[in-house]
């Protein structure tokens, strides 16, 4: 877990567990330009942070991964979920991951980066499906890395990709920061008739 500096806080996800993941390093790169536009990173690695299968009838979990997760979940006001694709959807320690949390999404934007050799469309409707359900707010559009064709020795080598990704992290801060900031104050108002209500 890596993190970077300022207020706006957006907390990367990186679901492969591969040690040398190509949608971990797309990841980076985002969270590289969210940093620059002036937010606040943080790189979580589901390999290194190993959270528990979700079970609905365990209110407690004994697990120290799950402790570390869930405190940087509520501290983030943005997210970046990165995934391989696997069989057409999210990997399953991804799923796994958001199954663990809802009311903590609401009101809150999301990035996707999908490492995949058929563009990871399908991939990031699944995202962006469970987000949703989540009361969460997507992206209008995702990154997709292909690796040996974007990377070379460890190294994002297409520099379309790179401005792709420089631009996903840009926006997700312009544009999660007033998200969040209109979302914050719409719970702390009185007006009956807003999304934010039913969350105060």
């Amino acid at each position: 877990m890596e993190t970077g500096a300022s207020q706006f806080r957006v907390l990367g996800i990186g679901a492969s567990m591969r040690s040398r993941s190509y949608s971990n390093l797309a990841l980076r790169v985002a969270l590289d330009s969210a940093r620059r536009a002036g937010a606040e990173t943080v790189f979580l690695s589901l390999a290194e942070v190993k959270v528990p299968f979700y079970a609905p009838d365990v209110s407690e979990y004994d697990s120290k991964g799950l402790e570390i997760a869930s405190s940087e979940v509520e501290r983030a006001d943005a997210f970046i979920l990165a995934t391989p694709d696997y069989h057409g959807s999210m990997s399953g320690v991804l799923k796994n991951f958001l199954d663990h949390y809802w009311k903590e999404f609401a009101g809150k934007l999301f990035g996707y980066v999908v490492a995949s050799h058929e563009k990871g469309l399908t991939v990031m409707d699944h995202m962006r499906t469970a987000v949703r359900q989540c009361y969460g707010w997507s992206m209008p559009y995702g990154v997709s890395v292909s690796g040996e064709q974007d990377f070379t020795d460890g190294k994002l080598t297409n520099p379309r990709i790179e401005l792709r990704l420089e631009m996903l992290g840009r926006d997700l801060t312009m544009y999660g920061r007033a998200i969040r900031l209109q979302f914050q104050a719409d719970v702390a108002g009185a007006e009956k008739n807003t999304f934010a209500s039913r969350f105060r």
